[in-house]
């Protein structure tokens, strides 16, 4: 075998590098799942991360009602989680300083990623209940995915694995720099 052949499970060469990203299966397997699950967690991990500091906040920026923070496991580099601080699972339970906070946050991260990542488009969206594909159901969160052209080549196509450039706590700190203050 050259250096250049690789082999599958079954012994087959596929001529394919592998990038091993470990942790990954933290999420994969439910290992820092919260107690309770993430339909009726204890200890919820967005009513705790307004309150973390220092390096172990992710949290971008704080409003009244809402507050923007890195999500943990991102589909992209400043894929941003908005949620209210209040513990809330449906969007209809809003009530209307939260959904405008919300509103006027997420337009802000859109704002921010471009200013600071030049992305080129963004996904944004909120998985309501466990079956839409929400991880954590049990406290409202909207995605603000920053989108580039190519951004989805061969490694998750192929490779099941996302290669993210930036450490997280890096970007948390580009992104609460560029965050316009109240």
């Amino acid at each position: 075998m050259t250096g250049a052949e690789r082999h599958t499970d079954s012994g087959l060469a596929d001529g394919l590098e592998r990038l091993w990203t470990p942790h990954r299966m933290t999420y994969i397997s439910g290992e820092d799942r919260p107690e309770g699950g993430y339909e009726k967690p204890a200890g919820c991990p967005f009513c705790r991360a307004p309150g973390l500091v220092g390096q172990e906040t992710l949290v971008v920026a704080r409003g009244e009602h809402v507050f923007a923070v890195l999500n943990l496991y991102p589909y992209n580099p400043g894929h941003l989680l908005v949620c209210p601080y209040r513990h809330v699972a449906d969007y209809t339970d809003l009530d209307p300083a939260e959904t405008v906070e919300l509103a006027v946050f997420t337009q802000t991260a859109m704002r921010v990623v471009r200013q600071v990542s030049n992305a080129h488009g963004f996904n944004l969206g909120m998985n309501q209940g466990g079956v839409a594909g929400a991880g954590i159901a049990a406290h409202l969160h909207q995605h603000v995915v920053p989108r580039w052209g190519g951004d989805a080549n061969f490694m998750p196509v192929i490779g099941q694995t996302k290669v993210l450039p930036q450490l997280l706590t890096d970007t948390r700190d580009l992104l609460a720099t560029a965050w316009p203050s109240a």
